[in-house]
């Protein structure tokens, strides 16, 4: 008899709730706006990224997952805006991992997840240099609104459970199935 782990069990429950349940349209376009909020705020902070991203203005990017999708345009200002939901896209990113807990383990590891990429050779060449070298530094935002020694202290304690989970998700299972 087979059997079926636990996460794939909880995916398909979460696909299944994700298809039942699509959320209006108003909420989609706001959390869309507030992806790029945070995206502009995290390119801005880096004047290489901007300066890149100059050179592609009025190149619009399509990124999907399962039914997730967003449609990006660079500005002539080299940040991000929502395009509109017809304007065809210069380069296609698809997340191919259908399963976030795999989609998870990959981050961990520090590896990308499996992506398909149509499109334009330049514009994908920038956008995967962004991804390489554009960092959020959270540790300095966080500082302006609680200080600088907790989100220090924070940060530090962030980036050892970030060490701890890393190490485990790399960590080979024994022979018994157990770990050491």
């Amino acid at each position: 008899m087979a059997t079926q782990s636990l996460f794939s069990n909880l995916d398909s429950l979460a696909q299944s709730l994700i298809s039942s349940l699509a959320p209006p349209d108003w909420a989609v376009a706001e959390v869309q706006r507030r992806i790029v909020l945070l995206l502009n705020h995290v390119l801005g902070q880096e004047p290489e990224a901007v300066a890149r991203l100059v050179r592609q203005r009025g190149r619009i990017v399509l990124i999907q997952w399962r039914a997730f999708s967003i449609r990006l345009a660079v500005t002539s200002a080299g940040l991000l805006e929502v395009a509109a939901g017809g304007a065809a896209a210069d380069l296609s990113l698809s997340l191919t991992q259908e399963l976030i807990l795999d989609i998870a383990q990959s981050l961990v590891r520090g590896v990308k997840p499996a992506i398909r990429i149509e499109g334009d050779v330049q514009l994908a060449a920038e956008v995967n240099w962004l991804v390489d070298n554009v960092r959020w530094d959270l540790e300095e935002d966080l500082a302006r609104v609680i200080g600088d020694v907790p989100a220090h202290t924070l940060g530090q304690a962030s980036r050892r459970l970030s060490q701890a989970l890393s190490q485990f998700v790399r960590q080979p299972p024994t022979a018994s199935g157990t770990p050491p």
